[in-house]
């Protein structure tokens, strides 16, 4: 399962209010690329049939089964500190991440 602190649910539902269109929910994955190996992603999207619905937090999300073994047990936070404005993923599963924290192994 996925957690979700209280800083990312806030972003969530200012990005939702603003760019999700109706019947689509947040969208967490992870995809081949990044420094790493693997990268994170989050979008708006419709469901599909593979697809997992998930709730953590007051936050209702789709995942496809691969992108959940990859996540389980993952933070997700959001920063809006100095240092950039992003979510934060943390990952108990990675080996390794990369700098930016968009990428890992």
């Amino acid at each position: 399962m996925l957690s979700f602190t209280d800083r990312s649910v806030t972003q969530i539902r200012q990005l939702e209010a603003e760019k999700a269109k109706e019947g689509q929910l947040l969208r967490i994955f992870v995809d081949a690329g990044g420094c790493s190996g693997f990268e994170y992603g989050m979008s708006f999207d419709e469901k599909k049939e593979e697809d997992q619905v998930l709730e953590s937090n007051g936050v209702t999300f789709l995942i496809d089964e691969t992108s959940l073994e990859y996540l389980n047990g993952s933070v997700v936070d959001f920063d809006d500190g100095l240092n950039g404005k992003g979510f934060d993923i943390q990952n108990p599963n990675a080996n390794s991440t990369c700098g930016c924290g968009r990428s890992f192994n």
